[in-house]
């Protein structure tokens, strides 16, 4: 019998949900590593994007070598600086960063996706659906096939993973879930076909792009899941949802982009809540029907709505200021990865020294959204 982990006392189903954002996704992988180091390992991944490649290199493989795929896939896709960031001043810094952001645009990363060098699609003219994109992913195929173990992620009994894409033609949200079908590559890559950058993903008949252009945080999909049941979900949000005016075509363009994939987590709780609430009041107006009127399949209706359980909300914000650069998530300088993994790591370290869940909380609550505790008095998050 394992011993009762302090952290997750009452045996909380523990969820991790992930966003899509590109290379800022290295930071999703520090929140992971201080939750495997503190036995806090998901029951259930949802990821769209960079967060569903994350997810697949977590559920696909076992505890014991997790962390170390991980570490695999951030090394690969990372370029090399040539000199070390942390040594030099911040405009350097800048500057080292945005010769690595165009290398990114001119020769692709290794590993994940490459230019098409003899397209006609930046021409305007007609191809084939799967080649409609500016970038070729097949290498992300090849990476995926070489650090996801999909026999393992597809064994009845493992990690739950969930990832999100959207039906091209439909623009209709689409969960592939291993707990529902057998995944492979394809599914993780349609999940993050961002155009016109990348190109669609055909499954089972079907063209798929990045689930973010829909909703970019899968929150929305733990919130619907049926039956609710007690949880601890850490929902680690890359995009900032407020941000100062912008000034320059850069800081708009950047501001676009943080609007347009910021967490609508939020709206999504509220409506929880109310619904939750709703079902609340139907359980109590159930119990008050005399013995004749209730029903075998009206309780049990009601204990699939799960409308005593609790969940609660850790979110974990990305703190980056990048100087306000739109190509933010393109920027897969090493140094700046091994500074987005640390922080990741650092603030899932100051959640977890915080542990806010573990607050008694009424059998109504239906869900507590716990924000990150404020960081120690004199340390900021710089650029990178």
């Amino acid at each position: 019998m394992e011993p009762v982990n302090k952290l997750n006392p009452e045996g909380l189903r523990i969820v991790l949900v992930l966003q899509g954002g590109g290379a800022l996704g290295a930071y999703q992988a520090g929140v992971y590593q201080a939750l495997h180091e503190h036995n806090l390992v998901p029951d259930w991944i949802v990821g769209t994007s960079i967060g569903a490649i994350n997810a697949a290199l977590l559920a696909g493989n076992h505890k014991a070598h997790r962390l170390q795929r991980l570490r695999q896939f951030w090394d690969r896709v990372s370029h090399q600086d040539g000199i070390d960031l942390a040594r030099i001043p911040d405009a350097q810094r800048r500057y080292n960063i945005g010769f690595s952001t165009l290398d990114t645009v001119l020769r692709g990363v290794p590993g994940f996706f490459a230019p098409r060098l003899f397209s006609l699609f930046p021409a305007g003219l007609a191809v084939q659906p799967e080649a409609a994109s500016f970038y070729d992913t097949a290498a992300l195929a090849d990476t995926l096939g070489e650090l996801v173990d999909f026999d393992y992620l597809n064994a009845p009994g493992g990690m739950r993973l969930t990832v999100n894409a959207m039906k091209v033609k439909t623009g209709e949200l689409a969960s592939f879930d291993n707990t529902q079908q057998t995944m492979s590559a394809d599914h993780v890559r349609a999940s993050g076909a961002l155009p016109p950058g990348f190109p669609p993903v055909r499954i089972d008949g079907e063209l798929y792009w990045d689930g973010g252009l829909y909703s970019n945080t899968p929150l929305e999909t733990v919130l619907d899941d049926l039956p609710h049941v007690d949880s601890l979900c850490f929902m680690v949000d890359l995009w900032s949802a407020e941000g100062p005016e912008p000034t320059t075509l850069d800081e708009v363009q950047t501001r676009q982009k943080d609007v347009t994939f910021a967490s609508r987590s939020k709206r999504q709780i509220e409506d929880y809540l109310r619904t939750h609430y709703l079902q609340g009041r139907l359980r109590e107006l159930h119990a008050l029907l005399p013995e004749r009127a209730k029903t075998d399949a009206g309780m049990d209706e009601l204990t699939t709505l799960g409308c005593a359980t609790t969940m609660h909300v850790v979110r974990l914000p990305y703190g980056g200021r990048d100087w306000h650069m739109a190509s933010k998530d393109i920027n897969f300088s090493k140094g700046s990865i091994a500074w987005r993994w640390d922080q990741g790591y650092q603030d899932a370290m100051r959640a977890i020294d915080y542990a806010g869940w573990l607050t008694a909380v009424s059998e109504e609550t239906g869900l507590v959204l716990h924000e990150l505790p404020a960081r120690t008095k004199g340390r900021t998050a710089p650029a990178w």
